[in-house]
């Protein structure tokens, strides 16, 4: 449970500026409201539901469910019998009801300096609806999967939001994933239409998003699963006419006012534009598409347990998992967690650094900022293109005022040292926020001390895409950090720490991370099988939802998340965890990124295989591995196989370029301790 007092010893806080207009401004009021959200639920989230529109309301028991395998069928239901749209809430609500028509909903930076755009919430209400009559017309309907795979563009918000508009549901693909990974995922989800670009440049590296659209549509095929329609959007392309031929008419864009600001910001005039395959029986022209089509478009109500969308993540099994999400809760969850997580306020300009094509930038990209009203960055680009000051050129550029990104991007940027940072002011920085892995202490004190000049908390949030939304996390005025730890829970989470055989443990302790009970945005199934959603996640221990990572509790109560459970290895006897040994190898001064999984040993059982990226200009060198082995969330599961010279890898879709597979096999630079 949490803890009397905040712990006094070793810890940062946010400033008495930021605890003034803060949405939880103490320990004691977030230990207040935290009481409240687990002692009564029903109340708690019924005061959150009263800022949203309900079409219908809900009757009975707010949070319904059942985690114990042992007494039935695994199930989460909230706000039953409740009825409402999610992009009438994210985008009519506040168009209409909030007043926020000419608010920046987005502005939209591209994979060059100066290609940009504005697009305030009245404009994004007016595409979604051309966009969700587009669909409509296509015979899209309530209840019906739609395969996206698109870069970061504001057309790909458009997308998502246009298909929850009418019902349907959008399964969104990573633009880095492979044909292959996209085909899997579109024929288990039985997708019956797929949305996607031309191409983009992912810094100075074209990516053909078509090309390989139509390799997958065609391995659909051959698997017995036609997709009849693909829509296009020209990204790239500046005459319309001259990229598609024939079969594609010029087009206009939909939207008169913004014509002249695309034609500016999104044509790359220096680059060569890809060649774009054409099948006249299934593609579409999106531009095409929208010429003549209605702006107005009355949206679906949809129940609460309707399912929202499906999200794909890796299984160790090697097979994804499809993520089942539904309407109400998900909307709830993620609402709260971005306006107390991020304290936003109506000013801000917030920054998610994220690819909507991962759980992160669905919850903290497009539902959570703009169930919120608020101005958020949506950026194409690499933090490395054109050089490694490109994020702080950003952040000055638009006054952001919270910057959320991954560790991974924090270590990569460290390795350049502080003067690109410092390059620009960053004044308008107020809170920084890390998410996708734990976050090792150097790295959180380089983003501390020289990204936010000591002056701005850092949210270091765990939670995953199963969970929705935030679950252990510090909450920028009312909890004081510690570097590398999640500290403690968010409103509605009660977690607890198991050892192997079940047992909850007290106090001090390491073991499973497990929640005992669930909130609004927890995931409902694994779509196609709820079998393997109960074996996955709910068999181990009957009665706790379990999530895979091993976790430790301090004596102030204070949760450090240390990794995978299957990344905890046995050592000659010893547990330890691959967490804390890369925490322990990034800490030398020539290392800027480390990965450890493990390799059967003769002797010890097991040992430790290290994978180590050095900073600029180090050479690694036989005096460097000794004091490396002395000092001492990459892809575990293949680095343990690449360890092994083990060729069967399994699913390696969530890798943004695969060809550093070889690369590692061929070069494996690394140390067994």
């Amino acid at each position: 449970m949490i803890p009397d007092k905040p712990p006094q010893d070793n810890v940062f806080h946010g400033s008495e500026e930021l605890k003034k207009e803060a949405h939880v401004p103490s320990f004691d009021k977030y230990r207040e409201l935290y009481m409240k959200s687990v002692d009564n639920p029903d109340e708690f989230w019924g005061d959150v539901a009263k800022d949203f529109f309900w079409k219908t309301k809900h009757t009975g028991q707010f949070l319904d469910y059942n985690f114990d395998v042992t007494k039935g069928e695994i199930y989460i239901k909230c706000m039953e019998g409740a009825s409402t749209n999610i992009c009438y809430n994210l985008l009519d609500r506040n168009v209409h009801e909030k007043k926020l028509a000419d608010k920046v909903a987005f502005f939209w930076e591209g994979n060059e300096p100066g290609d940009e755009l504005t697009v305030t919430y009245r404009e994004l209400l007016q595409r979604v609806c051309q966009f969700a009559n587009v669909l409509k017309a296509q015979g899209v309907k309530k209840g019906d999967r739609v395969s996206i795979y698109m870069p970061m563009v504001v057309e790909l918000v458009v997308a998502m939001l246009a298909c929850v508009r009418i019902g349907a549901v959008h399964s969104i693909v990573f633009a880095g994933f492979s044909a292959e990974s996209l085909c899997e995922r579109i024929v288990d989800s039985q997708c019956c239409l797929l949305i996607t670009a031309d191409g983009f440049y992912r810094g100075d590296k074209l990516i053909n998003l078509k090309l390989l659209a139509d390799e997958a549509l065609q391995k659909c095929r051959d698997k017995g699963f036609p997709v009849g329609r693909c829509i296009m959007l020209k990204h790239l392309s500046k005459e319309p006419e001259g990229i598609l031929g024939s079969q594609s008419p010029p087009a206009k864009r939909p939207c008169p006012d913004l014509q002249q600001e695309k034609q500016a910001g999104r044509v790359k005039k220096t680059r060569p534009v890809p060649k774009v395959p054409w099948n006249p029986e299934v593609d579409l022209c999106w531009d095409a598409l929208l010429r003549g089509v209605s702006d107005e478009c009355e949206p679906e109500w949809c129940d609460s347990e309707d399912p929202l969308f499906i999200l794909y993540t890796s299984g160790s099994t090697g097979k994804p998992k499809g993520v089942l999400h539904t309407v109400s809760g998900y909307m709830l969850y993620t609402a709260t967690t971005f306006k107390v997580v991020f304290d936003h306020q109506p000013d801000d300009v917030y920054w998610c650094t994220a690819d909507i094509g991962w759980i992160t930038g669905h919850s903290y990209i497009t539902y959570g900022p703009l169930a919120n009203g608020a101005t958020s960055v949506l950026f194409e680009g690499l933090p490395t293109h054109p050089d490694v000051s490109r994020m702080w050129e950003i952040v000055d550029k638009y006054n952001v005022t919270k910057f959320y990104t991954a560790p991974t991007a924090i270590r990569l940027l460290m390795k350049f040292g502080n003067e690109p940072v410092q390059r620009y002011k960053r004044s308008s920085l107020k809170v920084l926020g890390t998410v996708g892995e734990p976050i090792n202490p150097e790295a959180w004190q380089w983003y501390y001390n020289v990204v936010g000049e000591k002056r701005c908390p850092i949210v270091d949030t765990f939670w995953q895409t199963e969970t929705g939304g935030h679950v252990l996390t510090p909450l920028p005025a009312a909890t004081p950090m510690k570097p590398g730890s999640a500290t403690l829970p968010f409103f509605g989470v009660v977690p607890a720490i198991l050892n192997e055989s079940g047992e909850e443990l007290e106090g001090p302790s390491e073991g499973y991370l497990v929640f005992k009970q669930p909130w609004p945005g927890v995931m409902r199934t694994i779509y196609g099988s709820h079998e393997r959603f109960e074996s996955t996640y709910f068999k181990k221990f009957p009665g706790y939802y379990v999530t895979g990572d091993g976790c430790r509790r301090d004596k102030d109560g204070y949760f450090w998340v240390t990794g995978r459970i299957d990344d905890m290895l046995n050592v000659s006897g010893h547990l330890l965890s691959t967490a804390e040994v890369e925490s322990a190898l990034v800490e030398h001064e020539a290392v800027a990124e480390a990965a450890v999984v493990g390799r059967p040993h003769p002797v010890k059982g097991e040992s430790l295989y290290c994978f180590v990226t050095l900073n600029d200009g180090v050479m690694y060198n036989s005096e460097l591995e000794v004091e490396l082995k002395k000092q001492g969330k990459i892809m575990r599961r293949l680095l343990r196989k690449i360890a092994c010279d083990e060729r069967e890898l399994g699913d390696i879709s969530t890798l943004a370029d695969s060809t550093v597979v070889e690369q590692l096999f061929q070069n494996r630079c690394c140390t067994a301790v």
